[in-house]
């Protein structure tokens, strides 16, 4: 499924996770390219906004996650175009060095389920480019904002014209600590994901930048996208009392890195927690599969207060 979510902006929902595109017919880009395996999703509906053949000045990644650049490499390859990252994200996309494992002991729904997700890097070797702040490549009228945090080089982009912003993973619009408001998809500005902040001293100090721009449009890489003045409330909220976990091995001790990858990671927590974490992860798996079945797969749900995307 793509949607136009504001003038030269589509958003490709990609499982999880989501991608956009960003620019017209003229000049494009791909911005995030979701899981592994939708290649051809995210042609299609290139095609549909841009043309045949017409191919985008580049990928562009806010971070270089699973599922942010799992598709990456094969549209790269089919389109023959650079993949671009923040000079700190560069070494997971290079191969250099490798993102520390997931945290369930964090606590949250998605948290629970993160012990069954792939932690992989990749080596994208010279297709890989530093993505200069300065000089976005093809993304004109955006602005690129370092908002690290969640990964040492995430990126956010911001369009001052329409107030149009691209999170990442900064925040999401999807509670994904609660297991109703994760499944239905309720829209909400929620924290990053949980499992995955390596940092949280920097993740709040990011949404707060991201605040401070006043955006009027939250594409996130995680939930659906939000406008309007509750969508505005909700981040100003969220940052203004930012709910960092209470535990967590990451919480209290980040994780530290340069720009040749991770140079620190603390111990993990104690084997005692691990057979609670797997139990409630084996459930919360059951949860997600019966509620699937149940509803053939279709599980999107509008929040009946939120207005649409512009």
């Amino acid at each position: 499924m793509s949607q136009a979510v504001a003038q030269d902006l589509v958003r490709i929902a990609t499982g999880v996770s989501n991608a956009y595109l960003v620019g017209s017919r003229k000049r494009w880009v791909l911005v995030d390219s979701g899981t592994r395996g939708y290649r051809d999703k995210i042609i299609a509906a290139a095609e549909r906004a841009f043309g045949q053949k017409n191919r985008p000045k580049g990928i562009v990644l806010t971070h270089g996650h699973f599922d942010h650049a799992g598709s990456a490499q094969e549209l790269s390859d089919y389109w023959d175009v650079p993949i671009y990252a923040h000079r700190m994200e560069l070494p997971y996309v290079t191969g250099r060095s490798q993102y520390p494992p997931p945290d369930p002991s964090v606590g949250g729904f998605m948290s629970q389920m993160s012990r069954f997700f792939p932690n992989v890097s990749y080596d994208f070797g010279d297709r890989a480019r530093e993505l200069r702040v300065q000089q976005l490549p093809g993304m004109d009228g955006w602005q690129c904002i370092e908002t690290p945090g969640h990964t040492p080089g995430h990126v956010s982009f911001f369009r001052e014209e329409d107030g149009a912003l691209i999170a990442g993973d900064a925040f999401t619009t999807l509670d994904q600590d609660s297991m109703v408001r994760t499944l239905s998809k309720v829209r909400k500005v929620s924290r990053p994901p949980a499992y995955y902040t390596l940092d949280w001293g920097q993740a709040e100090a990011s949404v707060r930048r991201l605040a401070e721009l006043h955006p009027a449009i939250l594409c996130a890489g995680h939930g659906d996208p939000m406008s309007g003045p509750r969508a505005s409330r909700q981040l100003r909220e969220l940052a203004a009392d930012f709910p960092a976990p209470e535990r967590g091995r990451y919480v209290h001790d980040p994780v530290r890195a340069d720009e040749k990858g991770i140079i620190y990671v603390p111990p993990a927590p104690g084997r005692r927690a691990w057979p609670k974490i797997a139990a409630a992860a084996g459930i919360a798996a059951a949860v997600v599969f019966a509620a699937r079945k149940l509803q053939g797969g279709k599980t999107e749900k509008r929040d009946p207060d939120q207005g649409k995307a512009a």
